[in-house]
């Protein structure tokens, strides 16, 4: 059953004028650049922490509230940001954000003491939380023909699965040949650009106006819960799962949740009508995304470490390892995403992708102490293809469900559930990691051993995961009795694909 059941707002939204191709394939490259440069900042800086710990003499704890900030900070307020999307113009929200973005990134470039650089990344997560959560609502509205937005899907997907290994590249070349600063000093020029086109080329939107939505307890419940719940989750790691501090704090998130859940059953103008959860395809898509990329950031980082830590490679050798996965993620969301899904329909593309992750991370948990990397992880960065295949389809299924006046909503609570995912994959498969590499070592295995254990378990754990999401997308993401009627009838923004192929 599709979520954009018939409803009158108090102020409908306008729809907008049909825009040329060229104009909407501009708006694209906008959109695309504008993920592409957030991703980039996302894992460029994991790369540079070691030289912003010297230069700004970060402590230990310290340091890692330069990547928190900004998580707290994106993962807490996307939600927020998507519905207010709705109700204000997907489009000032969307270049809002990046204008918050760039001037932060300056200000993080600028840094010069620790507690500046943490205040900069949380501005960056707000202004990331503002054009991340509407993005996909954009997108969608412009792209209406199933094949078209198919196409559309891939090249935004494409920048979220490369992004992060083009940052890890990039990042260790400007710091080794410029310094640190410079990871977020390159954000500026793209800003600035993307500010300037989008002006000119984003479709203008007036939104359904504050009061179809403005639940303000609502909103300060959500957030409080979710900024709160990603504290929680990433100070896992330093003060244990069953610690008194992360149980309450945990009970605490919950509480909140729970509350806005209540809110918005029985609030007159709801921040998120419940009705979006109501189709299987919605609710199953955030689902599987939690799964897959709490899985997928054993491969994202922990091989990244065991590059570093094991086999002894350089920022940037690790970056150009890990180049061939991203060229083949790039290759298959580009080129091949869209037809599969046009022809076999997202469900069957989604399944087959989610298969040859599984694959990847199977080979992974067996990975020897000195790999090769042309026979032990090549195949593995080949077999990443799967996350071409699985991300196109798995985001064309988790915004089937919008309306026109919900598409900002579903691409908030989509990047939602993916930043939950990653903060959840952080805390489980580091703790996990380290957990097993500590009792390997005080067994008396060598530190290479003892560090390759804890990878392979997280690996493992990671496979099972991705186990989970086949089963969750195999069970959950049918056809539903509404498909056929929803073909005849089709919607600005809830056209997705050939859903009849969706068997």
């Amino acid at each position: 059953m599709s979520t954009a059941t018939p409803h009158t707002p108090a102020t409908p939204t306008a729809s907008p004028p049909r825009l040329t191709r060229r104009t909407r394939t501009t708006a694209l490259g906008v959109i695309a650049t504008s993920m592409l440069m957030i991703i980039l900042d996302g894992s460029i800086v994991t790369v540079a922490m070691p030289a912003v710990q010297d230069d700004l003499g970060f402590t230990p704890a310290g340091l890692s509230w330069v990547v928190n900030a900004y998580l707290i900070a994106f993962g807490g307020l996307l939600l927020l940001a998507g519905r207010l999307g709705d109700l204000i113009g997907r489009r000032p929200m969307f270049l809002s954000g990046i204008g918050l973005f760039t001037a932060a990134s300056l200000a993080a470039g600028a840094a010069g003491s620790p507690a500046v650089l943490v205040a900069a990344r949380f501005a960056q997560g707000v202004g990331s939380a503002m054009s991340a959560a509407v993005a996909l609502g954009i997108l969608v509205t412009l792209f209406t023909e199933p094949a078209e937005r198919a196409r559309a899907i891939g090249v935004f997907s494409f920048t979220g699965a490369a992004g992060a290994s083009i940052g890890q590249v990039l990042g260790g070349v400007l710091t080794d040949a410029l310094s640190w600063h410079w990871i977020f000093f390159i954000n500026l020029p793209i800003g600035l650009a993307v500010l300037l086109v989008g002006v000119r080329v984003l479709p203008a939107d007036r939104g359904r106006g504050l009061a179809a939505g403005a639940d303000v307890t609502g909103a300060l419940l959500v957030t409080a819960g979710l900024m709160l719940g990603i504290y929680t989750v990433v100070q896992v790691e330093t003060y244990g799962w069953t610690s008194a501090r992360t149980l309450g704090l945990g009970a605490l998130t919950l509480a909140l949740l729970a509350g806005f859940v209540l809110r918005q059953a029985t609030a007159r103008t709801p921040l998120m009508p419940l009705r979006i959860l109501r189709s299987r395809k919605v609710s199953g898509a955030n689902a599987v995304q939690m799964l897959m990329v709490a899985a997928l950031f054993s491969f994202q980082i922990i091989v990244a470490l065991h590059l570093q830590k094991v086999l002894g490679y350089g920022a940037a050798a690790t970056g150009l390892a890990m180049l061939p996965a991203a060229v083949v993620i790039g290759a298959v969301s580009l080129g091949l995403s869209a037809r599969l899904c046009t022809r076999f329909g997202e469900r069957t593309v989604l399944l087959t992708g989610i298969t040859l992750l599984i694959g990847a991370l199977g080979l992974l948990a067996r990975i020897p102490v000195r790999a090769d990397y042309v026979t032990d992880l090549l195949p593995v960065m080949l077999l990443a293809a799967g996350f071409g295949l699985a991300l196109p389809a798995l985001t064309s299924l988790g915004m089937s469900g919008a309306g026109k006046d919900d598409a900002g909503l579903a691409s908030g609570l989509f990047n939602t559930t993916q930043q939950i995912g990653m903060a959840l994959g952080v805390a489980v498969l580091t703790t996990l990691a380290a957990g097993r590499t500590e009792a390997l070592r005080a067994a008396g295995s060598p530190s290479a051993e003892a560090l390759t254990g804890g990878y392979r378990l997280a690996f493992t754990v990671g496979a099972a995961l991705l186990v989970a999401a086949f089963a969750v997308a195999f069970l959950t993401l049918r056809r539903e009795p509404t498909a056929a009627a929803g073909h005849r009838q089709p919607h600005p923004a809830a056209a997705t694909g050939r859903t009849g192929a969706e068997a």
